[in-house]
């Protein structure tokens, strides 16, 4: 797998409108009508730009937002933040490390049990890798996120 995970003209030329808007133009998609809100298949979640790895399934949780939402990413260096003050108060951006694109913010409410962050995500910016495809496409690497050893570890 490659592991190089910068935007590139023909991964842009790939994007949907909607994935373009959100990624490219920090835009956001409506809550509860998007892909992965209510996914709740045991896998990760990658920039659908660069295929970055981002999130994985075991610490998404339903904040009630109508949005996927992670307590954590799949690796610290995954994702970059700073400040947003395009709306009415200052939010936390949350961007991929790799391609730079936009996912979505971070917010302090989340569960306290798990650090108490919400990473509150668009779907349009996440490619979803099904935990039994992770061999298949390159992501092999992240199996043991899904081991019945590993569960209890995380929890």
């Amino acid at each position: 797998m490659n592991n190089d995970y910068r935007k590139t003209p023909e991964a842009l030329s790939r994007l949907t409108p909607a994935q373009y808007r959100v990624t490219q133009d920090d835009g956001t998609e409506p809550a509860f009508r998007n892909e992965y809100w209510n996914n709740h298949e045991p896998g990760i979640y990658v920039d659908v730009v660069s295929g970055q790895p981002l999130f994985s399934s075991t610490d998404k949780y339903d904040s009630g937002t109508g949005w996927p939402s992670f307590t954590r990413p799949i690796d610290p260096d995954a994702v970059t933040t700073k400040k947003d003050r395009s709306l009415f108060m200052p939010r936390t951006e949350v961007r991929s490390s790799g391609a730079d694109s936009h996912l979505g913010h971070v917010f302090p409410d989340g569960p306290r049990d798990a650090g108490g962050l919400r990473y509150c995500m668009n779907s349009a910016a996440l490619r979803f890798v099904p935990a039994s495809s992770l061999d298949d496409e390159g992501y092999g690497a992240y199996r043991h996120l899904f081991t019945t050893e590993n569960q209890e570890n995380r929890s």
